[in-house]
């Protein structure tokens, strides 16, 4: 790489967009979807009645809710409470609601890839439960991990709720997990949601609504581009299009370009040209049942200590525990 290019490559953004769009075929990271607009389109999704995973994972939350809560407990010197992935925290407040009403000595450590997201869970904690320790912080998962080693004083739990484990291919879901295991210690507890398989269709409807919603959260990627790294893709040129492969468990998003055209993107000093139905490929949505959850905690070096799924078995969160 020359010194000149190094120099325009100055963030993750720029560089995995580089990267991305000079590839063949064409790709972008999913993470890259949230901003504040993309913060508010998915939360918007996540009040899609099509959208079943954030319901069914609130249900598991408030049926259990003192279950899992004395799980997470240590009475003698307490706990940090680590979430990868907070979002706006609406399903974790549920737990974080028992802890603070029922006397656990804990901190809560929020962390997130969007700014805008940390930030107003923050405000909203400090509004809610003033009385709560919060220490929130930006960040990616695989940036942070190295940092989650040093929460060894006492006990810690690490959530990861809404299937965002679901984003990653099997070999890099395998890394990421024994990272995790990595920074645990024996007494230590990963609880992680898992979405299950089930209908095809219903999965599909879940990254497909017909009012638009999943598209325009997709389409986000390519705004921020043009906002941030002075883009001038036309957006409306793409068609959002989702498949799910029942054999493999796996959903897939992509941008399909409704014509040829040529994009130049300023910032990196890049020209990308697309061919009539050329596509990204943005997203991933892996689904699960026991037995692939069961190898993916194997290769990693945990087990399976105990599980809770709702009333539909449409979505589980495990609890893990360091081999």
């Amino acid at each position: 790489m020359t010194t000149s290019t190094a120099t325009i490559l100055d963030t993750s953004f720029k560089k995995e967009v580089f990267e991305g769009l000079s590839a063949f075929p064409k790709y972008l990271s999913s993470k890259y979807f949230y901003d504040k607009n993309g913060d508010k389109l998915f939360q918007d999704i996540m009040a899609m009645p099509e959208y079943y995973l954030t319901g069914c994972e609130f249900q598991i939350l408030s049926t259990h809710t003192e279950i899992i809560g004395e799980l997470f407990r240590d009475r003698e010197n307490g706990l940090d409470l680590i979430e990868l992935g907070a979002g706006d925290g609406k399903k974790t407040k549920v737990l974080l609601k028992y802890m603070a009403e029922n006397n656990f000595n804990f901190v809560y450590k929020p962390i997130d890839i969007s700014e805008n997201a940390v930030e107003m869970l923050s405000n909203n904690l400090a509004k809610e439960m003033p009385a709560l320790q919060v220490d929130a912080e930006v960040g990616e998962y695989f940036e942070v991990l190295e940092r989650l080693k040093g929460f060894n004083k006492r006990k810690k739990v690490i959530m990861v709720l809404g299937s965002n484990i679901g984003n990653l291919k099997h070999p890099k879901a395998i890394e990421f997990l024994s990272k995790l295991k990595d920074a645990m210690l024996a007494d230590d507890l990963l609880f992680m949601g898992f979405d299950q398989k089930k209908n095809p269709q219903q999965i599909l409807n879940a990254y497909n609504d017909e009012t638009g919603i999943t598209a325009a959260f997709n389409k986000n990627v390519l705004t921020r581009i043009n906002r941030e790294l002075d883009g001038n893709f036309k957006v409306e040129k793409f068609n959002h299009w989702e498949v799910y492969d029942p054999e493999t468990g796996t959903a897939k998003s992509f941008l399909v370009a409704t014509e040829a055209m040529q994009v130049t993107i300023g910032e990196l000093q890049l020209t990308v040209n697309f061919d009539q139905w050329e596509t990204i490929h943005t997203e991933i949505s892996q689904k699960y049942d026991d037995k692939i959850v069961a190898w993916l905690a194997k290769e990693a070096g945990l087990i399976i200590e105990t599980s809770f799924t709702d009333s539909q078995q449409y979505y589980k969160n495990y609890v893990f525990r360091k081999k």
